[in-house]
């Protein structure tokens, strides 16, 4: 933990979460370079912490563990919430059901990070806004669970392990890595969301969302 402390106090980002943090509180700077600020940020973050991975491996794989339940609690839900309305609405009135299932990192600042002081917290809302971190909207998958879409997923389907190898560990030391099974939510916020590797994987505590439209 001390080399991970190190590291990141000695990475040069703390001008650039002051910026961050000022955008998210006044609505009015935010601007379509928002992204590039967060972008960057993340790549410094990430260029200086994956040359230690080492350090970090307990750490991906709790998280990577701990998104894992949470996503079977959420699809599990969905499909008991799912076979309910199908099997309680009537198909002959032309009535058409949708059910979306999102999950979102906990809305609080891990407390498991290393890096803790008095603007995490508004550092940490920044990052996980929509509007300065936009392909986080629909939270940590890509694409969201849908139903009907995806009635026929299994869930080792939905978190992309139906696929050799069964490990979506692009970007992170592959001989390190080889055997750790990460899921393609791991892969969406480390390679395709503003987030650093440091921002999430001291994350343990997630947010579901459940949404039914029943149209005509």
């Amino acid at each position: 933990m001390g080399l991970i402390i190190k590291y990141l106090n000695g990475c040069g980002v703390e001008a650039i979460d002051r910026e961050i943090i000022q955008k998210y509180n006044d609505y009015h700077r935010h601007d379509s370079n928002d992204d590039v600020l967060l972008s960057l940020r993340k790549d410094i973050i990430n260029k200086k912490m994956l040359a230690i991975q080492k350090e970090l491996l307990p750490d991906i794989i709790a998280f990577n563990d701990a998104l894992r339940e949470a996503l079977r609690e959420m699809y599990d839900r969905a499909y008991r919430i799912w076979d309910k309305m199908i099997n309680t609405i009537d198909e002959g009135d032309g009535e058409e059901m949708e059910l979306t299932a999102k999950c979102y990192l906990d809305v609080d600042y891990p407390t498991l990070h290393p890096m803790q002081g008095d603007d995490r917290q508004d550092l940490w809302y920044a990052l996980c806004d929509e509007d300065l971190n936009p392909l986080y909207a629909d939270g940590i998958s890509v694409l969201t669970l849908t139903f009907p879409r995806d009635e026929g997923y299994t869930f080792d389907s939905f978190i992309g392990m139906d696929c050799p190898p069964p490990n979506w560990n692009e970007g992170l030391d592959p001989l390190l890595t080889k055997d750790l099974h990460l899921i393609s939510q791991f892969h969406n916020l480390f390679q395709h969301m503003l987030f650093a590797i440091t921002d999430f994987i001291y994350v343990r505590k997630f947010r579901t969302e459940i949404k039914i439209e029943i149209t005509k």
